[in-house]
């Protein structure tokens, strides 16, 4: 079997990396370069990247390929950030750069050759007969499945998580074993294949200021003021620079370019326990029998899950949960794993979040 290997420059792909060789698998491997965008932002960290990934290409004497994806990266993904907070939604750029990027545009320009792509991702895969389904990562916390939500049942099929067993502090030991350079890097947590690059600074290139008033819900009344509402997603808690707090944002008016906020006293506007979506990814097949399936979800990346009970009626899918919701924002994915959260089925994209009497 011929395997691909999508090498970043950080621990997890590169422990991903020492077990296929300790497994005898022998990847080729690849690293996916972004670069800068037409007025020169830099994918910061891109440089030291290459550093390890060279560096890892000759400690384990497999070929290494740079396969550069600029173009569709700033056209797709970026422009997708910058189109869905203009809206006033919250992105999820992590879910486009996966299918998209990595198991998308990769396959076709250089993965088509391999009958596997592995990546450093915490996911694994159950097989049951002739079916590939995405399955959770032992690591709960790491689990990445929420990422990976949106890539189609042949990428699925390709994909191979050699991590999906391990837990994290396991990859850091291995990587400190076997001295491997990138054992004491920092996990990323920008934006996919950004970096270091700051998510408001990011956001301010492309859609410069609107300052606009910061209203309490309940009351009306002024208690601030924000640089641009895109700068902030519902359920917000930090980075509104008000004080008397925790204040949480409630509700973003558009037209009027108004942020409201609430102290959390008004659990009825601030939490839900109704999500719905107008259409739902299924990575392997429509898993419900019907019109409707218990469930477990995620509405952010969180180890937690949540049981539900998922409908589809009138041509658009609604989650119905068993417990309140905080920040149900729309724009953002939901993710549907089944009742004993092991298997991933699929996710949609949030339209709104609502609060239903029991």
């Amino acid at each position: 079997m011929k395997r691909a290997l999508l090498l970043s420059g950080g621990v997890d792909s590169s422990v991903a990396l020492h077990l296929m060789m300790e497994r005898g698998e022998e990847p080729d491997l690849f690293y996916i370069y972004i670069g800068a965008d037409e007025e020169g932002f830099e994918d910061c960290p891109s440089e030291e990247d290459m550093e390890m990934v060279r560096w890892l290409a000759r400690h384990y004497g497999r070929p290494l390929e740079v396969i550069n994806l600029h173009r569709e990266y700033w056209d797709y993904v970026v422009q997708y950030i910058i189109d869905t907070v203009r809206a006033g939604r919250t992105p999820h750029p992590d879910m486009l750069c996966n299918r998209i990027i990595k198991f998308g545009y990769f396959n076709e320009y250089a993965g088509r050759d391999y009958d596997q792509i592995a990546t450093g991702h915490y996911a694994s895969k159950r097989i049951v007969g002739d079916k590939h389904y995405l399955a959770t990562a032992v690591d709960a916390l790491k689990d990445q499945t929420d990422f990976l939500a949106q890539i189609t049942y042949p990428q699925l099929v390709k994909a191979h998580f050699p991590l999906g067993e391990l837990p994290k502090s396991e990859v850091r030991r291995i990587a400190s074993m076997e001295h491997l350079v990138t054992a004491k890097r920092k996990d990323s947590q920008g934006i996919c294949f950004l970096g270091k690059v700051d998510y408001n600074q990011f956001i301010e290139k492309y859609l410069g200021t609107q300052p606009g008033a910061i209203v309490e819900l309940e009351t009306g009344r002024v208690v601030g003021e924000h640089r641009g509402y895109w700068f902030h997603t519902i359920g917000q808690r930090k980075g509104l620079g008000l004080s008397g707090g925790p204040w949480f944002v409630i509700r973003k008016d558009i037209e009027s370019n108004t942020l409201f906020v609430s102290r959390g006293y008004d659990v009825e506007t601030q939490y839900g326990n109704v999500v719905e979506m107008p259409e739902m990814h299924f990575i392997t097949e429509n898993s419900m029998e019907g019109n409707e399936q218990e469930v477990t979800f995620k509405v952010r990346h969180t180890p937690d899950f949540t049981r539900g009970v998922l409908r589809h009626e009138g041509g658009i899918y609604t989650l119905f949960s068993e417990e309140l919701i905080q920040g149900i924002a729309p724009g953002q994915f939901c993710t549907i794993y089944d009742v004993e959260h092991k298997i991933c089925h699929g996710s949609g994209v949030i339209a709104r979040g609502m609060r239903l009497a029991k």
